[in-house]
């Protein structure tokens, strides 16, 4: 398990029936997300009612409170690659992976054109805190005073997502099942 006590936003969902905690990465342009159910619903984590509209709004961080929180996040690290050529491809994207490319920008050979387009995504949680995608660790920084101390325990399955904070662009999204 990872322990941490520090400044977290955090907030709670009464329609989910969970609570919000949101881990800032370093630069804190972005962030880990985690939805903690209060109690196992159902195979799909007691959140069926999750919409992206709901998601964006209900873990805006002006919605969640900066407290003392004590963390307590099972270790975990979930990888996944992906081949987009077919789907890049069914976008409308053909030509990038035929001889009509015109690749001129990227290259002055003639005849290049794209064969193969992989997507590879991390995220790991460890005693250190947790990285994603380009390795990034996070840096939890003190932003203001509150006596307030609550207590985050991820026990149970739950989800979490790793958000681009200036855009709230949703870069990798996952549910742990069994911590």
């Amino acid at each position: 398990m990872m322990y941490q006590k520090k400044k977290f936003r955090l907030g709670h969902i009464k329609d989910l029936k969970c609570q919000v905690l949101e881990l800032p990465y370093q630069g804190e342009d972005l962030s880990m997300v985690i939805l903690l159910p209060d109690d196992i619903q159902d195979e799909s984590t007691g959140l069926r009612k999750l919409t992206l509209e709901k998601l964006r709004e209900w873990t805006r961080p002006e919605n969640l409170d900066l407290l003392e929180v004590n963390v307590q996040l099972p270790r975990f690290k979930l990888e996944e690659s992906y081949e987009l050529s077919t789907l890049l491809a069914s976008l409308g994207m053909q030509e990038l992976f035929s001889s009509k490319a015109d690749l001129s920008g990227i290259s002055g050979a003639r005849g290049l054109s794209v064969s193969k387009v992989v997507h590879k995504s991390f995220v790991e949680v460890n005693e250190e805190g947790t990285e994603a995608a380009a390795a990034t660790e996070i840096t939890f920084v003190a932003l203001s005073l509150q006596l307030t101390e609550e207590y985050f325990t991820a026990d149970h399955p739950f989800i979490f997502f790793i958000r681009h904070n200036p855009s709230t662009t949703i870069l990798f999204l996952g549910r742990l099942s069994s911590p």
